[in-house]
This record gives C-alpha cells, structure tokens and sequence, in this order.
C-alpha cells in the first residue's frame, strides 16, 4: 500500500534513525573506563535501559525536570546495581554522558539508503523531544544533517510529544498540511498515537516486533518504508 499526496515525512530521531541503545552504551564504556574500570557495562545497561524509558516517560508528561532527568536515571541505575556513588560523580557523569554521547554515530540499518530514498521524492524532517543541543550534534556527527529541510525539538515548541502542539509547530516549520504529511517513529504512544491523534498518518517503526494495535501499520526494517513511501 502506498500512501496518496504525500509531501511532507517526519521522523523521531533517537531509537528511530540513531541507535540510541549502540550509542548510549558506547558512551558509558568511555566514561567508565576511565573513572569506574570496575562496573560490568552489560550489568549496568541491563539496569539502565529500562529506568531511563521510565525517566523519559516522566519527564515527556512534565512530572520531571530536564535536570531531575539527567540524575535520577544515572542514581536509580547505581541503586538498582547496589553500587556506592557520590553525587557530585553522578553530576559529573551526567555532563560526561552529554558529551560523549553525539560522538557516536550509529544508525539503523538502512537509514543512510531509505533517507536517500525519501529525500528525491518528499521533504524530510525531524521532531525529537530529546535536548536540543544533543539532538542537532547527533544529526551533523552521523552526517544525515543535509537530509532534514526542519528539525523540531520539544524545547523550542515548548512542550513534548504526544502534545499536539509540538506537530503543529512542526507542520508550521516545514510550510505542510496534515493531509500531506507523516510521521515515522519507533514509540507507538509518543510518535505514532499522538500523530494520528493530531490528525496525520503514521507509521510505526518496530524492530524488536513489540505487541501492537491492529490497526496501527508497522515496520521492522527501515527499507519496508520503501512499500509505503
């Protein structure tokens, strides 16, 4: 099935595009490796992928601030792992994490080719409601920067995904209608609920083939947007 009048794609950044999970553990390899050689980093993402979702999930309904975000997974994680840390180290590891992070430029596979793709036929975008400053070193360190016509970040438009107001400033940005546009992201709450919510198509990015609503359209690979798009 091929969707009709397209124009305008969007598409979540991290988990999406950028391999979070590859890059994030990458990062912490380098921090502990020089300050704690002594933490396992499998045991440590095995306990961290799981509270920083939640930290996400928190901090995209507001119940948390962008700073209670940054400490509360790096704490919660050492609690979880019985390990004794400081919080002036917890601190210090939060900046480290920032700027470690974009040095890292894993995609999914595929993403270079389906951009490619995509990018001789509609205008692309981005909306991350992942820091600004983070997101845009992302975008230039993987090299995918020259693809994006917009990119909307949670912090400029004031408010996170699923808010309808965070696509709307987006469709304003990019010049689009809703009947031309669609969104592609990998959290069926945030990306593809609250797009179709606000009124335009949608696509769920899948890979681990999560449990999903029947009536949302799914892919594991990004080159399956290829039978859509």
């Amino acid at each position: 099935m091929k969707y009709k009048n397209i124009q305008h794609v969007f598409f979540d950044l991290d988990h999406t595009l950028w391999d979070f999970d590859k890059n994030s553990e990458m990062a912490f390899g380098t921090i502990f490796k020089q300050h704690h050689p002594e933490i396992a980093i499998t045991d440590f993402i095995e306990k961290y992928a799981p509270i920083n979702q939640a930290c996400w999930k928190l901090y995209q309904y507001d119940k948390i601030t962008h700073e209670e975000l940054r400490y509360k997974r790096l704490k919660d994680s050492f609690d979880a792992l019985d390990y004794s840390i400081s919080d002036d180290a917890i601190h210090q590891m939060a900046e480290d994490y920032i700027t470690f992070l974009p040095d890292n430029n894993h995609l999914f596979d595929g993403a270079i080719e389906i951009l490619e793709y995509l990018n001789s036929k509609y205008h692309l975008h981005i909306i991350t409601n992942g820091f600004a400053n983070v997101q845009y070193k992302k975008i230039a360190n993987s090299k995918i920067d020259t693809y994006f016509k917009t990119i909307t970040n949670s912090e400029m438009a004031g408010v996170k995904k699923p808010n309808p107001m965070i696509f709307q400033h987006a469709l304003d940005l990019a010049q689009a209608n809703k009947e031309e546009s669609i969104m592609i992201g990998d959290c069926l709450e945030s990306d593809v609920q609250g797009a179709l919510d606000f009124g335009i198509e949608a696509l769920f990015f899948n890979p681990n083939k999560e449990n999903k609503p029947e009536n949302i359209i799914a892919i594991n690979h990004l080159l399956e947007l290829k039978n859509y798009l």
